[in-house]
């Protein structure tokens, strides 16, 4: 059965979403705020759809809202406009495009130059001047948004020279993962702070417990559990068009180009139809749950670090076609696995009426109101619901609230921490949120702060952002996680 992710928004900032939000506040409060709020999580649900399923027709209000929007947006754009011309002006661009942008643009914007053009150029195009934003014929519009933020990390091709300090840590987990038998508590101690680009497509399958911790066995397991995923694509994969296997088949098949639009790599069919194989065999295999919005998300780390192992340069603009058929179907196969293995520890995340979601979202709510009071009077003031921010990042690990490269960092944290993807993510959500607790105080109605909140400035993120936002969760873990008398109320 296909359960949607109600809230789910990818990309961000979409005109049409806020429509209502607009026309409601255009009526001089009318009505009371009190009657937007969910009762339930079940009304919250039937009230809230998709991003992406919002029709065609729903424009006639636009044009009226969009000076509203615009005030609305420019928080936001103001904070990464300037990272985003900034980090894409070094680039390379077709010489047509850079006199187009350079004649559009006003004195006081640098042009932006990437593989992308034509998306970042109008985009960024918009930040400056705050025309109206225009509806796109193919994709809602991301405002704002560089491409990719690059998926390497700061040990990826084309970054500084390793320091000491890290050529040291490299070695170290050279040693661990050589061993006859690799000591998965001292690779966990390890990985917590991050795993080095070149071992961490071996460690992930360590930590996720795909692989062996004993070295003889790993050849003949990794060679055993790809056969056996093959075998189940052999079993089950024709059944996708048999009538009861539509709706979740076609569910995924609309939800693959959605992923990651702006990465060139997530857009060749090659690789959307490893992760429609992927996600059907898992959602047959998996009836309590089976396909929900959102899981889709989770395969893209693993395909990329298992990609990395056979790509030097970055893999976002890589074409896949230049790898061997053996090559595509190892990294098939444990992405396939390595995915099983996390869900299996938050499958209640996605069962009927997601009951892991409501619970984790009202224990963020609890904890918050612990750690930040004026915080959490301030969403209370203007009712703000968690859920109605929340839901999204207990759906999704944060993962469109953060760029790629930054969810990949998260991942080696995540797979070091008992119950890391469940009970530590609930921090490392609180954490996340204080980090913005000015902004979220300079927000005075209920609006604002709802688009603050779901369209927060982290494109330019990178490991040392994560790392302190870690540091910080770890914190707050220490202090609440086992003290129940400081955490309920």
């Amino acid at each position: 059965s296909i359960q949607p992710v109600y809230g789910a928004q990818h990309p961000p900032l979409d005109p049409r979403l806020t429509k209502n939000f607009i026309k409601d506040r255009s009526k001089t409060n009318a009505l009371p705020m009190k009657s937007k709020k969910a009762s339930s999580f079940h009304e919250f649900a039937r009230n809230t759809s998709d991003a992406w399923d919002i029709g065609d027709d729903e424009d006639e209000d636009f044009s009226s809202s969009s000076s509203s929007l615009q005030t609305l947006n420019s928080k936001v754009a103001k904070a990464t406009a300037a990272q985003v011309l900034e980090n894409h002006s070094k680039l390379r661009a077709k010489p047509e495009r850079a006199q187009s942008a350079l004649s559009d643009m006003p004195t006081n914007c640098k042009v932006i130059k990437s593989s992308s053009e034509a998306q970042l150029s109008r985009t960024s195009e918009e930040a400056c001047v705050r025309t109206p934003l225009q509806k796109q014929q193919s994709l809602p519009l991301r405002p704002v948004i560089p491409l990719v933020a690059r998926i390497s990390d700061q040990n990826a091709s084309g970054a500084p020279p390793m320091t000491v300090r890290e050529k040291t840590r490299l070695e170290k987990f050279r040693q661990l993962l050589s061993s006859h038998n690799t000591d998965l508590d001292e690779l966990r101690k390890c990985s917590w702070p991050g795993v080095p680009r070149e071992v961490r497509p071996v460690t992930w399958r360590l930590l996720s417990g795909y692989l062996p911790a004993n070295m003889e066995r790993r050849k003949l397991t990794l060679q055993r559990k790809r056969e056996e995923y093959f075998g189940f694509i052999q079993q089950y994969y024709d059944s996708r068009n048999e009538e009861h296997h539509q709706d979740t088949y076609r569910q995924i098949h609309i939800d693959i180009p959605r992923t990651n639009p702006l990465i060139p790599l997530f857009q060749q069919p090659l690789v959307q139809e490893i992760f429609e194989r992927i996600l059907f065999i898992w959602a047959i295999r998996h009836p309590a749950s089976g396909y929900v919005q959102g899981i889709n998300d989770l395969v893209t780390p693993f395909f990329v670090v298992f990609l990395s192992e056979y790509v030097e340069e970055d893999v976002e603009n890589f074409d896949v076609t230049n790898l061997s058929q053996d090559v595509l179907r190892s990294i098939e196969a444990d992405s396939f696995w390595c995915m099983s293995k996390l869900l299996d520890g938050i499958q209640d995340n996605y069962t009927f009426a997601q009951p892991g979601i409501q619970k984790k979202v009202k224990a963020l709510e609890e904890l918050v109101s612990r750690i930040d009071e004026q915080v959490h009077n301030h969403f209370r003031k203007y009712e703000v619901e968690y859920l109605q921010f929340a839901f999204r990042w207990m759906n999704n690990l944060l993962m469109r609230e953060l760029p790629l490269r930054c969810t990949i960092r998260l991942w080696d944290t995540y797979q070091s921490e008992p119950e890391g993807f469940s009970h530590f993510h609930l921090y490392v959500c609180a954490a996340f949120l204080i980090k913005w607790r000015k902004e979220i105080l300079d927000e005075e109605d209920f609006q604002g702060l709802l688009m603050l909140l779901q369209n927060l400035p982290t494109i330019h993120w990178g490991n040392e952002e994560i790392g302190l936002l870690l540091a910080e969760a770890y914190r707050l873990k220490y202090m609440f996680a086992d003290a129940p008398n400081h955490y309920r109320r």
